[in-house]
C-alpha cells in the first residue's frame, strides 16, 4: 500500500513538522466539512417535521400548505408562524443552526437593508435584506468547489501535454511550446465579458472558460521534468526491453513528475479562487444572485455605511487563501527532495 511506502511515510512526516501548514490543513478541513452540507446548517426550510404522527423531511422535498393544516395548494412557508403553531401543537420540527436560506429575504427587519449584526442575523444583512452568514456559508463551498475541480481538471490536461513534450521532445515540444506562446496571449478577461454580454455565465461556462487556460501553468514543471527523466538508465533500459513510450511514461517517469505537480496545486487552487472571486466582484462571474464572495465584496464597496460587509468578505477570503498558502508550502516542502532523507 502507498500509506506503508517509506518515502510517503517520510513526506507525510515531513508535513506534519511544518506546525503552520498542518494546522491549517486541519482548520480547513473543519471549514469545508461545516460548509459542503450547508443546506443542513442554513435553510428557511426544516430538516425534519413530525406532524400527526408523520415524518416530512423538506429540505428534500417541497410539501402543500394543506398537509400541515394550512388552506392553500402551495408550497408551505416553513417562517409562517401560523403553521409553525399548527406544527407545533402537533409534532415537532427541525430547524438548521442558520434559519435562513442564501436567497431568503428577510422581511422583519427592524431597520432598512443592509442591517447591522444582532443576535438573529449574527454577520448582519446585505443591500437585499439576505442573511449574510448564510451567505457567506454557501459562498466559501462555491468557491472551494470551483477551485478543486478547476485544479483537478487543469492539473491533468497539463500534466498530459507537458509529459508529451518533455518525453518525446523535438517537433512536439517545439510546436507544444509554440503553441503556449500563442495560446496564453488570449485576453481572457475580454472573452469573459463578451460571454457575459452574449449569455448569462453559470458555473459550468465560467468553470469551461478559464479551463482552456489555466492547464498551461502545470505544463512548464511536468514538460522539465520528462526532459530530464527520459534519458536516464533506466528509462533506456526500459525502452531497450521493448516496453511502450506511453507505458515508459506512466510507470517510470510520471511518478517523479508528479512530485512537482502536487506541489503546485495548492498555489493553483488559491489562484482559483481568488480569479472567481475578482470575476463576481467585476459583476461577470456566477448569475445574480448566486452566494459569492466576490460579490459581497461588490456590496461593500457600495455601502460604505455598512463596514460589516466589506470587513466580512476580506477576513473571510483572506482566511481561506491564507490557509490555502500555508498547506501549499507545506506539500512543497514534505516533497521537496531536500528534505525527504535529512532532520531539518
Amino acid at each position: 500500500m502507498m500509506t506503508n511506502n517509506p518515502i510517503t511515510l517520510r513526506r507525510l512526516e515531513n508535513f506534519k513538522k511544518s506546525r503552520r501548514g498542518y494546522v491549517s490543513f486541519w482548520i480547513f478541513l473543519i471549514l469545508l466539512a461545516l460548509t459542503l452540507p450547508a443546506e443542513f446548517i442554513a435553510n428557511d426550510k426544516p430538516i425534519a417535521v413530525s406532524y400527526q404522527g408523520e415524518l416530512f423531511f423538506p429540505i428534500f422535498k417541497d410539501y402543500k400548505e394543506t398537509e400541515f393544516g394550512g388552506t392553500f395548494e402551495t408550497a408551505t412557508d416553513f417562517t409562517d408562524p401560523f403553521i409553525i403553531k399548527k406544527i407545533q401543537g402537533e409534532g415537532w420540527i427541525i430547524n438548521p443552526i442558520v434559519p435562513f436560506d442564501h436567497q431568503t429575504v428577510a422581511w422583519d427587519l427592524t431597520m432598512p437593508a443592509p442591517s447591522a449584526p444582532d443576535a438573529i442575523h449574527i454577520l448582519g444583512t446585505d443591500d437585499q435584506a439576505r442573511d449574510v452568514l448564510a451567505r457567506v456559508i454557501y459562498g466559501f463551498r462555491i468557491s472551494v468547489l470551483f477551485g478543486f475541480t478547476l485544479t483537478m481538471i487543469s492539473a491533468v490536461i497539463g500534466v498530459f501535454a507537458g509529459a508529451l513534450q518533455g518525453y518525446f521532445g523535438g517537433w512536439v515540444d517545439l510546436i507544444g511550446q509554440r503553441f503556449i506562446e500563442i495560446w496564453s496571449g488570449m485576453p481572457t478577461l475580454y472573452l469573459l465579458i463578451i460571454l457575459a454580454s452574449i449569455i448569462e455565465p453559470n458555473f459550468w461556462w465560467l468553470l469551461g472558460l478559464l479551463l482552456l487556460f489555466s492547464w498551461m501553468g502545470f505544463v512548464g514543471v511536468v514538460r522539465a521534468e520528462f526532459l530530464r527523466a527520459r534519458n536516464f538508465d533506466y528509462v533506456r533500459a526500459a525502452r531497450a526491453l521493448g516496453l511502450g513510450d506511453f507505458k515508459i511514461m506512466l510507470r517510470h517517469v510520471l511518478p517523479n513528475a508528479l512530485v512537482a505537480t502536487m506541489a503546485f496545486m495548492p498555489f493553483t487552487l488559491a489562484g482559483s479562487v481568488t480569479v472567481l472571486t475578482s470575476l463576481d466582484f467585476l459583476g461577470i462571474g456566477l448569475p445574480a444572485g448566486s452566494a459569492s464572495l466576490g460579490e459581497l465584496l461588490a456590496q461593500g464597496k457600495a455601502n460604505f455605511q455598512a463596514p460589516w460587509l466589506a470587513l466580512t468578505g476580506f477576513f473571510v477570503i483572506a482566511i481561506m487563501l491564507s490557509l490555502l498558502i500555508f498547506i501549499g508550502e507545506a506539500v512543497r516542502d514534505a516533497f521537496d527532495p531536500r528534505k525527504l532523507f535529512t532532520n531539518k
